[in-house]
């Protein structure tokens, strides 16, 4: 054990610890880490504390002894409306580097880790791949909705709908205080819903484990049993490197596509993969999805919450309707094979389990997740779109994006920052057939914030809803709905095509070719040839903006982010 060679090294560990409560036993017992994100910042977190206790006592109860370890995160809907959103995907990073510090700075022989969130999930498994020690992901499930199923993410759009004068300030009030009535991750099948479930099908945690509601005892349950697993593959000498290899991600993206997964994942995917020194591109998303069967019937693009993920089977019944499809050989935190996992569950009782919780609520595990003979969708949930606009990509959610808009040439409307597009399109500014850029808002530009409100107000309103499109080198919510395309590459702030865009510009989007591409100047069409020579034009009268952030973790992560399609993490 690493831990014992360390003690050998470091002859003050010994007293330090005795000087915290260990005893001369516990000195001599396996290590292990129970990092968390516990922390009063937000419902994805507070509740944390509880499961850490838990995987501590699951590791004293099979001998080893667990030190507790904190960096809580940020909540992406309270730095909403103010700049506060600008540090959310820079959290990430910033996580992941102090758990490395942590696991670095006094060597641990193996580690839980509990999160729940947007953020923190990725973190998580970024900082997996990175320290490579015996680990296990546990993830603090979801919230229950509200009184008749009312979940956070309708608030958007209750608030678009107010600022238009459609509903009172009474009923939005109302719709606030309650839309959140108990702690865990927000019930749809955001940021957050898609990570947890996506370290699942990486193999990194209990099978059945992932999005279950955090008020259930199964929870808790769970987490014990993570610090009882952990032990397990501390023995073995089992690392993360050693299980997670290019298949388990093909498998996660596979899922990621049953499940119509929030398009955030194109961020953290390729950031997790590069900690286990992989590299994942875009293409392989846009390949896995094509053909792909979309089965989950899940807010925000379906009609249930998030809750009922867990009860309809959760990712275990996922990837049996999608079982052809996956390489069941991929290793897990189990010690055993992904098919193994899947057989043993179908025979301990799980889906009885599962089954007995949706009589509970009054559904089927059907009307949840579709049987694969009866997808909702063929064509996965994402596609990548590439063009003279977004020569290294951009990113839609095709199942969330109205069909009149899958092929369409618009009129450009560019704004450099999120609060210029939302007046105008609150106000009336924006028209039908308008193509609303918000630049400046990659990684480089502000941090890559969510354009959560402008995709909302356009989304909640009928006619702009279904007539528009929003284009963005910054992301959206994992709740977003509507025409939203985000991610475009290169960003604006490194001179990419979406920075020459001027007023007027005819945008041609074609999603089932895959294209996005400025096709005329001033509503006149152009041909390709003369589209080359007008951009090589403003390229070279284009000046890059002065640095946003002059100081500080931001003007960091701005010099030293990657492109959005590469995963936008911090490199050198």
């Amino acid at each position: 054990m690493i831990s014992q060679k360390i003690r050998a090294l470091a002859p003050e560990q010994d007293p330090l610890r005795m000087g915290m409560g260990w005893t001369v036993e516990d000195l001599a017992r396996p290590q292990i880490m129970v990092e968390s994100t516990f922390g009063d910042s937000h419902p994805g977190s507070a509740h944390l504390l509880e499961l850490a206790e838990e995987a501590v006592a699951g590791v004293r109860e099979s001998g080893g002894k667990a030190a507790r370890y904190f960096a809580t995160d940020i909540c992406d809907g309270m730095a909403q409306g103010h700049d506060g959103i600008n540090y959310s995907l820079a959290s990430r990073d910033t996580i992941a580097n102090l758990i490395e510090i942590h696991a670095g700075a006094t060597p641990f022989d193996g580690g839980v880790f509990i999160s729940s969130c947007d953020k923190a999930v990725p973190a998580h498994l970024m900082a997996i791949g990175r320290v490579n020690m015996p680990s296990i992901l546990v993830t603090g499930g979801v919230m229950d909705a509200g009184p008749g199923l009312l979940t956070l993410e309708q608030i958007g759009i209750y608030a678009a709908q107010c600022a238009r004068g459609e509903i009172s300030e009474e009923q939005l009030t109302w719709y606030k205080q309650h839309a959140c009535p108990s702690c865990g991750a927000c019930s749809f099948m955001g940021t957050a819903s898609t990570m947890q479930v996506m370290g699942e099908a990486l193999g990194l945690m209990l099978p059945g484990s992932a999005l279950m509601p955090a008020t259930c005892a199964d929870l808790r349950a769970v987490a014990r049993r993570a610090g009882e697993q952990v032990m397990k593959l501390a023995q073995m000498g089992l690392k993360p490197r050693e299980m997670v290899t290019m298949d388990s991600f093909e498998n996660a993206i596979m899922v990621h596509a049953a499940i119509s997964g929030s398009t955030n994942s194109l961020l953290h995917i390729p950031a997790i993969a590069h900690e286990f020194g992989l590299e994942l591109d875009a293409e392989t998303f846009d390949r896995l999805h094509r053909g792909a069967h979309y089965l989950l019937d899940i807010r925000p693009a379906g009609r249930w919450p998030a809750q009922y993920f867990y009860y309809a089977g959760g990712v275990p019944r996922i990837m049996e309707e999608i079982r052809p499809m996956l390489h069941l050989d991929a290793m897990t935190v189990t010690g055993k094979t992904l098919g193994e996992n899947l057989d043993e569950l179908k025979r301990n009782g799980f889906y009885d389990r599962c089954d007995a919780y949706c009589a509970a609520a009054g559904i089927t595990w059907q009307e949840v997740i579709r049987p694969f003979d009866r997808a909702i969708g063929t064509d996965g949930a994402i596609a990548i779109l590439k063009g003279n606009l977004a020569p290294e990509g951009a990113v839609i959610k095709h199942t969330a994006c109205p069909r009149e808009m899958f092929r369409a040439t618009l009129r450009a409307r560019p704004f450099d920052s999120e609060e210029e597009a939302i007046h105008a399109v609150l106000t009336h500014e924006i028209r039908p057939g308008d193509a609303v850029f918000i630049r400046y808002e990659g990684p480089k530009g502000s941090g890559m914030p969510e354009m959560f409100y402008t995709s909302e107000a356009i989304s909640s309103d009928r006619e702009l809803g279904r007539s528009i499109a929003l284009i963005t080198d910054g992301r959206f919510s994992g709740a977003s709905t509507g025409p939203s395309i985000g991610h475009v590459s290169p960003e604006a702030a490194v001179g990419g095509p979406i920075a020459l865009v001027e007023e007027g510009d005819l945008i041609s989007i074609d999603i089932p070719a895959r294209r996005l591409d400025i096709v005329g100047v001033r509503g006149e069409p152009k041909t390709p040839e003369e589209m080359r020579e007008i951009l090589a034009a403003r390229k070279a009268a284009w000046r890059p903006k002065p640095p946003k952030y002059p100081s500080g973790v931001l003007r960091l992560f701005s010099e030293h982010a990657v492109s959005p399609m590469k995963g936008g993490y911090m490199d050198v």
